[in-house]
């Protein structure tokens, strides 16, 4: 049980510190378009981008697949600026049935980017040290997304408001995306 809590400690720090910023805008990217109402579908996105996170840390700590990390550190900002185009281009009305397997392959993607560092971690079975952090990872989400709603329902529901905070929220997710994006060429 110790395992388990320092496990989804760690999770929770990964998803929530400050120094992971490139989660918690692609986070404040995935929420942009949604209100406070729509904290379920917003729920659902977060679970299959911890499903996406799970699986590829389930591939790498278990020496099934090897990602170059030069690579992974450049897509990871690439999600960011994908989900903000989306989010400019078609706002709320596109947000059918795609966007939980959208978030499950940049789960994919961002799980690789701390796949190396937990794989450090662990010294032997890796079921309950991987199932905490997942879990942490999730209620990390959960608590950020839970505050981006509170913060986008606190600046009313004026359409034009509305709009205006999805684009601008949108634009300075994929504008910081972009830089971050150049700095990490892996060429």
């Amino acid at each position: 049980m110790n395992q388990l809590i320092a496990y989804g400690e760690l999770g929770f720090r990964h998803i929530a510190d400050l120094a992971a910023l490139d989660h918690i805008v692609f986070l404040l990217a995935l929420a942009a378009p949604y209100r406070a109402a729509d904290w379920r579908s917003l729920a659902v996105l977060a679970t299959a981008f911890t499903v996406g996170h799970s699986i590829t840390l389930a591939l790498a700590v278990s020496e099934t697949v090897a990602l170059p990390p030069a690579v992974i550190e450049f897509l990871i900002p690439v999600t960011i600026v994908i989900t903000a185009f989306r989010n400019l281009r078609e706002g709320r009305t596109a947000r059918r049935g795609l966007e939980p397997w959208l978030a499950g392959g940049f789960g994919l993607i961002h799980g690789a980017g701390f796949a190396n560092y937990l794989t450090a971690l662990f010294d032997g079975p890796i079921g309950v040290p991987l199932l905490g952090f997942n879990l942490g990872v999730e209620a990390g989400q959960i608590l950020i997304l839970g505050v981006v709603l509170a913060a986008f329902e606190a600046i009313g529901r004026v359409p034009q408001i509305d709009v205006a905070r999805r684009v601008l929220v949108s634009a300075g997710a994929g504008v910081w995306a972009v830089t971050l994006a150049f700095d990490r060429l892996p060429w």
